[in-house]
């Protein structure tokens, strides 16, 4: 007997269990579901967050941000003992790409520049201008320069391409690379992209609307309706008393009709 009423014990703990997870389950999915109608029922002020945010971007990128623009010349570095080229060539002429590109580091090669065009930079200043790439398995050096001014842009890769084709011919001994492609003026700036800024800026004002009013739902902890009874208390609700206003409301409409 007293294993049975152990064994009964059991059960009866093990349903209670079951029934408050299965509580807990049905509680946390009634309130996403019920998050996700509280926005729909404040869509509008989503809605004006994404237009306010990407107007907000719009103007940035319009009235406070510069234009910068770029401009991009060609080397092209090859070892030419010969008409024939074989396979040390080729390596040689990639390992010589990499050594090129620390030219354009070089304090002589800017300050050549700077004298050259007349410009009136520091040295830090030029190199975050400067860019220089090499595209994989290619001998081609791709020296670009961004600057607000397009001509100033223009004529800086240009110039970069001719000092430094004279200093590594002059000062590491080397063949002098060819110019494979001179930069042209660019008719576009590449920043700022207003399109891009205009969608990120709707993005992050309508996510920043929705986080507002995620907390204030979670922070909202009154019970509004009967349903909210039954869900966060768990008893059941046996009646419901109107409001002292809709009682008088309801008296007055009452007396109304009768007067009629």
């Amino acid at each position: 007997m007293a294993a049975t009423e152990k064994r009964r014990r059991h059960a009866s703990q093990t349903l209670d269990i079951s029934d408050a997870a299965e509580f807990e389950q049905q509680e946390t999915e009634l309130d996403v579901l019920e998050l996700f109608y509280y926005l729909l029922e404040h869509i509008k002020q989503l809605v004006a967050a994404v237009v306010v945010g990407a107007l907000v971007m719009l103007l940035v990128s319009l009235f406070f941000l510069t234009p910068q623009y770029e401009a991009t010349s060609k080397l092209y570095v090859m070892a030419r003992n010969d008409s024939a080229v074989n396979l040390s060539d080729l390596q040689i002429g990639s390992y010589l790409t990499s050594d090129y590109q620390e030219v354009f580091k070089t304090w002589e090669v800017h300050e050549q520049v700077l004298q050259n065009l007349g410009l009136d930079y520091e040295y830090e200043e030029l190199e975050d201008m400067l860019t220089i790439t090499n595209p994989s398995d290619t001998r081609i050096l791709y020296i670009t320069v961004t600057s607000d001014d397009p001509v100033e842009a223009t004529n800086m890769a240009n110039e970069y391409a001719n000092v430094a084709r004279n200093y590594i011919y002059e000062m590491m001994g080397t063949e002098e690379p060819s110019l494979f492609s001179v930069a042209l003026e660019p008719l576009e700036p590449v920043s700022p992209r207003k399109m891009l800024n205009t969608v990120l800026g709707g993005l992050v004002g309508g996510l920043l609307m929705a986080a507002i009013l995620v907390v204030r739902f979670i922070r909202d902890d009154k019970i509004k309706t009967a349903d909210d009874i039954t869900n966060y208390i768990g008893i059941p609700t046996l009646a419901i008393v109107p409001a002292l206003g809709s009682q008088r409301k309801f008296s007055a409409k009452s007396r109304g009709r009768q007067g009629r």
